[in-house]
Parts: structure tokens; C-alpha cells; sequence
């Protein structure tokens, strides 16, 4: 009588495991790594809030590549959706207004950076919003991760809101972009860096934030070893100089923190 012999046995095992694998939906909170049966069956299981994170296409010095708001905004939302246990998250809206280009304003005049008008951005997120809720999701988040935009968001919510009559509801939680600016400066403070640091644009606190989520965007030793940085390379107020992703965890912990906690304050109850 032949008997396989145990390397073809252990193969057959690892092929079986891995079809299983296979067969097996994602543990992903991402709805671009679902399939629309996967989508709906989570959402009548209960995961029916939606977060659109929201990002930005923009310079950031010549330390930080363009990608940095999108980068930190699908990190963080994942984390958020993660620690909610009910939520899945959209696609990163990645262009939003970020200036005139005809003459280029703002971060405009860096070459890289992208811009919609206002009106058009709102739009697209009332849209995508819409969609969301014609698929049975209760509640969509919009996480904004450029201060820019804030007032669009909130425009958008109050439309959305006005016109869902409570059969849905859009939330723009302000807890997530004051703990990655005023909290997170306050983190820093206590930590005895100084305001001409920390800064607001490309400082210490910007690029720590991106140390924690996304290193390989963050042209470190160039930073450490180069001059100091101003308005002219597209830092504003502050110096990098001394940024690390430990500094930089410290911001992503008390982001998701505070929002999951305004979060479930917002949707506790319905």
C-alpha cells in the first residue's frame, strides 16, 4: 500500500489552510477591501455608521511629501472604526480646496499641491453622504484632517441634517481636529516644547504626527541636518528640527481617544 509521503501531507494541509483563508470575508473596517454583500450584511448586522475621512493634497515644506493629510486621515479613521466596533470607513477624499490658481494663492504656490473650489468639494461630499445613507448607514462621520475646510464640513452636516429629518444623520466631530491641533499643541507644552516649535503648519507637531502614521513621507534626516525652515520653504511658525514619531504618538492616541468618546456621546441611544 502507498502512503504520501509527509512533505506532500504537509503541503496539502498548507493549500487547504490557505483556501480556507481565502474563503474567509477580510477582517478590514475598509469598505474598498468589502464586496457589496459584504457591505450589506455588516450593515444589518449593526455597523451603521460610516466615516469619510478627509484629507488634502498639499505641500508641507520640502520635509513632508503631499500625501501627508491623506495619509493621517485614512490611518486615524481606521484606528477610530476599529475602536468603535461599528463602523466601516470610505475612500480618503483627497482634493479640497486649497487655493486660487489663477494667480496660485495659499499652498497653492507650491508645486504639488491640488485645489477644488468650495462648492464643488461640498458637493462631492453631500453625494458620497447621500450614498451612504440610501445603503442603510445611520450615521456618517466626516473627519477632517486640514483646518482649512472645517466650515465646508460643517455647512455640509447642517444641509444633510436639514433634509434627512432625522432618518439619518451627519456628524463632524470637532473633538478630531482640536486634538490634532490646540490639544496636541498643549500635549507638547507640557512637554516643554516652545510655540516657535510646535508651530502650525510643517512644525514639530506636524511632522511628529507624521513620523507615528507614515515615516516613509517624512524626509527626516534632511530635517535635522538642513537650516531652519520658514514661510518660504511652506513651513509656518515652527521647526521641525526635533520631531519623532514617539511625539508623534502621543497626538495619535488622544485623536482617536477624544473622537471615539465624541463619537459614541453622538450616536448612543438611536
Amino acid at each position: 500500500m502507498h502512503y504520501p509521503s509527509l512533505r506532500a501531507l504537509a503541503c496539502g494541509l498548507l493549500l487547504f489552510a490557505a483556501q480556507a483563508a481565502l474563503a474567509q470575508p477580510p477582517h478590514s473596517v475598509l469598505i474598498e477591501d468589502l464586496t457589496w454583500t459584504e457591505i450589506r450584511d455588516q450593515v444589518h448586522a449593526g455597523k451603521t455608521t460610516l466615516i469619510i475621512p478627509i484629507g488634502g493634497t498639499e505641500q508641507s515644506g520640502p520635509g513632508i511629501a503631499v500625501g501627508k493629510h491623506n495619509a493621517r486621515a485614512a490611518f486615524l479613521s481606521r484606528r477610530i472604526a476599529e475602536a468603535l466596533g461599528d463602523a466601516l470607513v470610505a475612500p480618503v477624499v483627497a482634493y479640497v480646496p486649497e487655493g486660487g490658481y489663477a494667480p496660485p494663492s495659499s499652498h497653492m504656490r507650491f508645486p504639488g499641491t491640488i485645489t477644488v473650489p468650495d462648492a464643488v468639494f461640498e458637493q462631492m461630499l453631500e453625494s458620497a453622504a447621500q450614498s451612504f445613507a440610501a445603503h442603510g448607514f445611520h450615521y456618517v462621520v466626516f473627519l477632517g484632517d486640514h483646518g482649512g475646510y472645517q466650515k465646508d464640513l460643517e455647512r455640509v452636516a447642517a444641509r444633510l441634517n436639514k433634509g434627512w429629518a432625522g432618518k439619518a444623520r451627519a456628524i463632524v466631530p470637532p473633538e478630531y481636529y482640536a486634538s490634532s491641533s490646540d490639544g496636541y499643541a498643549q500635549l507638547l507644552r507640557q512637554r516643554g516644547y516652545r510655540d516657535d516649535e510646535i508651530g502650525t503648519h510643517a512644525g514639530l507637531a506636524d511632522t511628529s504626527l507624521q513620523l507615528a502614521v507614515a515615516p516613509q513621507m517624512v524626509r527626516l534626516d534632511q530635517l535635522q541636518h538642513g537650516p531652519r525652515l520658514g514661510p518660504a520653504d511652506g513651513v509656518y511658525g515652527g521647526d521641525p528640527r526635533r520631531a519623532s514619531a514617539a511625539l508623534g504618538q502621543l497626538g495619535v492616541d488622544a485623536i482617536v481617544l477624544h473622537t471615539v468618546d465624541a463619537l459614541r456621546r453622538d450616536t448612543q441611544g438611536r
